[in-house]
């Protein structure tokens, strides 16, 4: 076991390959088939105990031809051979029109969707425990008819959550420590997020990560950094209002809310992430537990930035679990074998331990 410290409390992680309990189960969405996602599951699954522990949903064509151009521009590469996996093969619909690797289009939307409709239909009825999803485009997903933001809406969608997030973790290679990041809000513009954000947006975020440090990681006495909106976090209004208008009197409110947990802000984004940079690189031992950004890329930026090959996507406030890799479609490298697995092993891995403690507590209820 690795012990990752975050002031005095510790998040515990399981160092060895994949580890489920015998009643989770991971299931892995190809992605788009155009992209890397077929390249960077089959690498990632190359643990053969690994691979018995998942289902990958997907096509087996092109799986296959994605193993045969691995295997033949370099024998020794590591890599599942499809006919070792567990695969619920989609197989291409007509009407979607041909699918080139390299290439994203509507077509490849239209099977990435696909992918993604049959694994959140099975978990749902209990087959699996989480889901895994590889890269998409949200471009290709338009252009196949299918007008969501991303994966994460579909998923909240189909599972009827009201209430959910868009959560990164990551783990520092350099110290062991946990980054821990929520995003207020997602994929909306940048001169969308002040109308956005609310108290009320703000108070639904906030006690799902809290909820999640609690439940997911094991903190019940947790740490957080609340981002400022503006710069300075307005310095006293001069360059901004929102935090003086309204975001400080509702952190009054919150630290009222949850007394057992520590609630710091509205932080200056500018200085918000240096103590966590300085803790990842192993410069320093103390940070918080959890931040919560106002958004996407205030929050991304230094999440990408220290950990753009081991930050795993993570939506919280679903009945299941479900993870991805940090990284997109890559669709320049396609079929060049250099494809960087790490963020979807991360994801695999995360997802596991998420499983597998959700079904202990559940066991011991």
């Amino acid at each position: 076991m690795l012990e990752f410290q975050c002031r005095n409390s510790c998040i515990l992680l399981e160092k060895t390959a994949l580890s489920l309990d015998r009643e989770s189960k991971l299931a892995v969405t190809l992605g788009d088939p155009a992209g890397i996602g077929p390249e960077v599951i089959l690498k990632a699954l190359a643990d053969p105990a690994a691979a018995l522990m998942v289902t990958v949903i997907g096509s087996r064509i092109v799986l296959q031809q994605t193993y045969d151009k691995l295997r033949s521009s370099n024998p020794a590469a590591e890599a599942a051979n499809p006919e070792t996996l567990n695969i619920i093969d989609i197989e291409p619909d007509s009407k979607w029109g041909e699918i080139v690797p390299g290439v994203g289009s509507a077509a490849s939307g239209a099977a990435s969707f696909a992918y993604m409709e049959q694994a959140i239909a099975r978990t749902l009825a209990g087959e699996f425990s989480a889901i895994v999803t590889g890269p998409i485009s949200k471009t290709c997903w338009q252009a196949a008819g299918y007008n969501y933001p991303g994966q994460t809406e579909l998923l909240a969608e189909r599972a009827k959550s009201q209430r959910f997030g868009m959560l990164f973790a990551a783990t520092s290679p350099h110290s062991g420590w946990t980054l821990v990041t929520l995003l207020a809000t997602t994929h909306i513009s940048l001169r969308q997020v002040p109308d956005a954000l609310s108290p009320e947006l703000l108070s639904e975020k906030l006690e799902l990560l809290i909820d999640c440090l609690r439940e997911d990681f094991g903190l019940e006495r947790p740490k957080i950094a609340i981002s400022g909106l503006n710069p300075h976090s307005g310095e006293n209004g001069k360059l901004g209002n929102e935090e003086q208008d309204w975001m400080i009197p509702w952190l009054e409110t919150q630290r009222d809310r949850f007394p057992q947990v520590q609630l710091d802000g509205p932080v200056p984004p500018d200085t918000l992430w240096v103590k966590p940079a300085k803790v990842w690189y192993g410069l320093a031992t103390e940070a918080h537990d959890g931040y919560l950004a106002m958004y996407h890329d205030q929050g991304l930026i230094p999440v990408k930035l220290m950990a753009f090959d081991k930050a795993v996507n993570t939506t919280i406030g679903l009945p299941f679990v479900r993870t991805s890799p940090d990284h997109g479609t890559a669709f320049d490298i396609v079929g060049q074998g250099v494809a960087d697995a790490s963020s979807m092993k991360a994801a695999l891995q995360l997802a596991a331990q998420l499983a597998s403690r959700r079904t202990a507590v559940k066991i011991g209820r």
